[in-house]
């Protein structure tokens, strides 16, 4: 498919540091998450996530499979917390370990100054780095920011699941997003 609809617009320059994520962060990726919950714009979760949630996140998976390192980082302004971006499993089978996929968060007050793209540009060279061989994600196609991101960061719609989920007793369509990373390096 095509690459993402969406204006060829260079990346916003980054105006935060970026750094690797500590449970310590818990409490404000968890106040950054439950944002994108309570908006209802971003993901299909319902439920608040606690500071412990996320603590679970930073535990590699558990199994026979053996998973790249999945890049976990955090964008700073002001030294707070004002983004996150995660590499998650994307099944839990032998083929397809070295696809991950990821979620992109940013506080709301932070919106539109760079973050993302912050985010972005130090965690696609760390998932490469680490082996991840494509990054996948599913976006709500009203989310026009999220999608130009991903079309900013080389990523390319590949279909859209229709009726994916119900979120507030309304199905909702996703769509699906790729990022291939060259396996001739690996």
């Amino acid at each position: 498919m095509a690459p993402i609809d969406a204006p060829a617009v260079p990346p916003i320059r980054p105006r935060c540091p970026v750094r690797q994520a500590h449970p310590a962060d818990a409490d404000a990726i968890a106040a950054i998450y439950n944002e994108g919950i309570r908006g209802r714009g971003a993901t299909f979760e319902t439920r608040e996530r606690t500071p412990d949630d996320i603590a679970t996140w930073f535990t590699p998976p558990a199994g026979p499979i053996v998973y790249p390192v999945h890049p976990f980082l955090v964008a700073e302004q002001a030294g707070a917390v004002c983004g996150w971006v995660h590499a998650s499993v994307y099944r839990a089978r032998e083929a397809y370990r070295r696809i991950a996929e990821y979620s992109v968060y940013v506080a709301a007050g932070t919106r539109g100054h760079g973050v993302g793209d912050a985010l972005m540009t130090a965690f696609l060279p760390e998932c490469e780095a680490a082996g991840i061989t494509k990054l996948v994600a599913r976006i709500f196609p009203e989310n026009r920011a999220s999608l130009a991101l991903c079309a900013r960061h080389g990523f390319r719609v590949v279909g859209t699941y229709e009726r994916h989920a119900m979120l507030d007793g309304a199905w909702r369509d996703v769509v699906i997003v790729e990022r291939l990373f060259d396996p001739v390096l690996r």
